[in-house]
């Protein structure tokens, strides 16, 4: 009981900070007139939701029997073709290379993990490098078709290949995760993921499973990429991918590094940087870095009250 009134306590604390943040922060842009609607932003979630990148629900749980799968901790997998895809003469899915599928993960009450996977355009000896996006809960088809993958989007909605696509020089995965996020789904909210070493884990076993489903590739170097929040996952996947490595768990993996883009790791000391860079670079003046500054103690309140909240929470459901 005494935990749960100091839990209570706690997230009525949060509430109030984020309440005083929100209403400090609401005044500058409201001073800086930032709060309309002509923000990239706005139209680039309208267009991403118009092109179905995003599931319905927030978290991607399932009615159960809705979504058939084979029974068992079993990867299944498809070669395909996107259909708005222009291709070559001659040119067949098999030559195509590109694969989609799922993973029933064996550490789970009915959770499958989702990926899509294109072997390289140069050479099936390049490296296998697998993209993790952030969010948490953002899919990794964002960087598929905005960043760094095989194809990019034409104003008229088709697919274009892209002349930077990382497939030009690596065999790359890209996979939906934690539980919940994108395409890869449960029925069981048990599932859903709350720290980084159930993170790693279910990806550990899915790497494994990807790895018996393509042993030509084992012996290929292999790099853990991603960007923002994935900051949180990227060491702790490469942790857990050297920590098999040395227990001799399964199939070897020739990880050779791991790279961050943007990273999230610790916004209590990052946050209070970005006003200095903005600064420097000339993003905005010395009378925006005044204002803006004087949220950071209440955003470092956030930060910490949120990180308590969330400990108190998780210490009480489990």
């Amino acid at each position: 009981m005494a935990k749960l009134k100091f839990s209570s306590l706690l997230f009525f604390s949060l509430i109030l900070v984020i309440s005083i943040y929100s209403a400090a922060a609401s005044s500058i842009l409201d001073d800086r007139q930032l709060g309309g609607s002509n923000f990239p932003s706005v139209h680039a979630k309208k267009l991403i939701r118009e092109l179905n990148l995003f599931p319905k629900e927030d978290v991607n749980v399932v009615d159960e029997g809705k979504v058939s799968l084979p029974g068992g901790p079993k990867l299944v997998e498809k070669r395909f073709k996107f259909p708005n895809l222009a291709l070559p003469g001659g040119v067949s899915v098999e030559d195509l290379g590109h694969h989609a599928g799922y993973y029933k993960l064996p550490n789970s009450h009915d959770a499958s993990m989702f990926y899509f996977f294109f072997e390289s355009r140069n050479s099936k000896k390049d490296p296998v490098v697998i993209w993790l996006t952030g969010g948490p809960g953002c899919s990794s088809e964002l960087a598929l078709f905005y960043e760094n993958g095989p194809f990019t989007i034409a104003d008229n909605m088709s697919l274009t290949w892209n002349e930077y696509g990382w497939d030009q020089a690596s065999n790359l995965l890209y996979v939906d995760q934690p539980i919940g996020t994108g395409f890869s789904f449960s029925s069981d909210r048990r599932d859903i993921r709350h720290n980084e070493d159930e993170v790693s884990n279910d990806l550990y076993d899915f790497l494994q499973a990807f790895f018996a489903e393509h042993p030509e590739l084992v012996k290929n170097d292999f790099f853990i990429t991603g960007e923002s929040y994935a900051g949180h996952y990227i060491p702790a996947f490469a942790a857990r991918v050297h920590k098999g490595n040395k227990a001799k768990e399964g199939i070897q993996i020739n990880l050779k590094g791991f790279a961050i883009g943007n990273g999230l790791t610790d916004p209590a000391i990052q946050y209070k940087a970005y006003t200095d860079y903005a600064l420097d670079m000339g993003v905005i003046k010395k009378s925006d870095y005044n204002r803006l500054n004087k949220l950071v103690p209440i955003c470092e309140m956030a930060i910490k009250l949120c990180g308590n909240v969330a400990s108190e929470i998780a210490s009480l459901v489990l």
